[in-house]
């Protein structure tokens, strides 16, 4: 067997031909010419020459093999279903709503956006966009209408895909008036809007531009849409991610590189075969339901489960009732999600039959170490596998390779640098790298990115280049904008953000556009927003704001209700999602004299850590209002 050692050398040292080697996972229409073109730094082109197709190789390629295989499984404990489809059935699902984007006017190069829940039209609609070498570009179900209409314009699609409504909790959630208020604020029209209608609340449709997808799929039902062949470079797809301002960034993904990326991870970190079944609990709103529902396991031939609902509906054995049902492999989920299972009952670990189960593996934040023992335990020691990426790269930076060589797993560390992956740690400062063990720097990567990182930001390449490979001084290397350590075994550990980016239950949320959207009130006259160590989700958003009529400031029922009216403009702004935890009122913000707000000190205060030197700080009494309002409550 190749040691890994061995193996990940000979990706960072011969490049080329290590992934040629892994090319050959997937279909090429057309072999790929040259394996990496890196003539323009950061800029890498994986696989010119060659054309593929992402539907083909997640659908196409398996009909001759497997075609009556199950591919999709449908599950909804929200609404009480359960469909599945095999390889066969999902091809003619795509090939129907393929022709119905073409009647529509989609055709290569056109963007869709879908902003759906998690049912099987929205991986129909995904799959049918790369068909046609169309780009989708997946907006998270639960996102406001502001946030929506921001990605709308950015994106310009020509058809949007949607659905009446999804649901959470058992609660109806309708879609449909916040994609209507959303189109209205896009100064982009789409052309067209497909919808599912599930039957869950009403719907009005516009005349002439809303069309439902019931009558559409009827039209097209015995369609048949052949495969466009794409060059490799071809974008797949875009998938927007909080920056540290307000404009949202559309991480650019290619076809060829991503297609066999997705395949290679299969194989060597995942160890998934066909006919198996692999179970991730994201959402295709995230990149991890674009790489790990949708795409990765098709490609792989298995079969992928997608799952609608709670973790702890209708009880908290519901994940593992359906590893017994469909023998789920493997299965992907977050910390935040184990960490809501820790607090049922443990005896729903040992209901059901998990022996089909190989690991788990778990990412979206740092895995602390008493979750990984109670999760480990509770699956009688099957392996927990903690792996760390991002949108931008699509796939994991840091995990144990098992399928390449059978690899130990330490608690709190997601593992060594993945092949591909020229990880470096560098003194923030200097550039210079660090090389002695446990020394904290900045997480980074040389140039090139492997195959299926970002390309670029969509229409946007000097912030492609400005935001992640600037920040490192003297050096032209790709920032995590993470710190973190490495060991004397090479495995790392993650320590947290340099930026202003918090991760909440695995969505990265920018504070900044946080404090834009509360900035909103009328009453608020400054906002700082600081992500807070949290014991269920990672971090939360607490915000700090000072008002512009303070007269109220010692009536605490004014107060919560006033907190009340800011948290619904940021619900209204950004969706629920980025709501902080709470809203404090101070007199003051700490800054230093020349005027920058200290979010690290009141980060440091509302975790009750040492906010550090503090001889630059122009009122000192604004941190100690901050800390005597966190540790009381008030």
């Amino acid at each position: 067997m190749t040691s890994y050692a061995d193996f990940y050398r000979r990706s960072i040292e011969q490049r080329d031909e290590f992934w040629a080697e892994q090319a050959q996972l997937i279909d090429w229409h057309t072999p790929p010419q040259t394996i990496c073109n890196y003539s323009n730094p950061p800029f890498a082109k994986w696989y010119e020459g060659g054309t593929t197709n992402l539907c083909h190789n997640a659908v196409d390629r398996h009909l001759k093999d497997r075609a009556n295989q199950t591919a999709l499984i449908w599950v909804s404990t929200e609404t009480d279903q359960e469909t599945t489809y095999t390889f066969r059935e999902l091809h003619a699902e795509v090939q129907r709503m393929a022709a119905t984007l073409i009647s529509m006017g989609v055709g290569k190069g056109d963007r869709v956006l879908i902003y759906m829940p998690m049912i099987a039209e929205a991986a129909f609609a995904m799959l049918a966009c790369t068909r046609i070498g169309a780009l989708h570009s997946v907006v998270f179900g639960g996102f406001a209408s502001g946030s929506l209409a921001t990605r709308i314009e950015d994106a310009e699609p020509k058809v949007i895909v949607s659905a009446d409504a999804g649901s959470r909790g058992g609660k109806s959630v309708a879609y449909k008036p916040l994609l209507d208020e959303a189109i209205k604020l896009s100064k982009h029209k789409p052309g067209a809007v497909l919808l599912v209608d599930r039957g869950m609340v009403p719907m009005i449709l516009e005349a002439g531009r809303d069309h439902l997808w019931a009558t559409e799929r009827e039209k097209n039902f015995n369609a048949q849409v052949p495969c466009e062949w794409v060059d490799a470079t071809h974008p797949s797809y875009t998938l927007y991610t909080s920056g540290t301002t307000g404009k949202p960034k559309g991480v650019q993904r290619d076809t060829g590189g991503y297609a066999v990326a997705l395949a290679a991870s299969m194989k060597h970190i995942f160890e998934g075969k066909p006919g198996e079944t692999y179970f991730s609990t994201s959402d295709i709103g995230w990149v991890v339901g674009h790489s790990y529902i949708v795409y990765g396991p098709l490609i792989a031939g298995m079969s992928t489960i997608m799952y609608e609902g709670l973790p702890i509906r209708p009880d908290g054995g519901i994940w593992w009732q359906l590893v017994e049902k469909y023998k789920v492999t493997v299965m992907f989920s977050a910390p935040t999600a184990v960490r809501v299972l820790k607090k049922q009952d443990p005896a729903y670990l040992s209901k059901y039959d998990l022996s089909s189960l190989r690991a788990l593996y778990l990412a979206g934040e740092p895995l602390d170490e008493p979750t990984a023992q109670w999760i480990s335990q509770g699956l009688n020691g099957k392996p927990i596998i903690d792996n760390y990426w991002q949108t931008e790269t699509g796939w994991p930076i840091l995990t144990v390779c098992s399928g390449v060589e059978p690899m130990a797993t330490k608690f709190g560390s997601p593992g060594k640098a993945v092949y591909g992956f020229n990880v470096k740690l560098l003194d923030d400062q200097t550039g210079e790298e660090l090389t002695e063990p446990n020394q904290k720097g900045v997480v980074a990567i040389e140039g090139p990115l492997p195959p299926g990182c970002m390309q670029t930001v969509w229409r946007d390449d000097a912030r492609f280049v400005n935001t992640y490979w600037s920040s490192v001084p003297n050096k032209l290397v790709y920032s995590t904008f993470d710190w973190g350590i490495k060991d004397k075994d090479g495995y790392y550990f993650i320590l947290g953000r340099t930026d202003d980016v918090i991760n909440v239950a695995g969505h990265r949320l920018g504070t900044r556009e946080i404090e834009e959207a509360i900035s909103g009130h009328p009453n608020i006259a400054e906002v700082a927003v600081v992500g807070v160590a949290d014991n269920l989700k990672g971090q939360v958003a607490m915000a700090f704001a000072v008002l512009k009529d303070a007269s109220q400031m010692d009536d605490h029922a004014a107060m919560l209700k006033l907190e009340g009216e800011v948290m619904k403009v940021v619900d209204a702004s950004l969706g629920a999602v980025a709501r902080p935890s709470r809203v404090r009122f101070v007199t003051a913000l700490p800054k230093t004299r020349s005027g920058k707000l200290l979010r690290r000190a009141v980060q440091a205060v509302c975790e009750g850590r040492d906010p550090g030197d503090l001889t630059t700080m122009e009122d000192p009494a604004a941190l100690q209002q901050i800390k005597g309002l966190v540790v009381v409550g008030g």
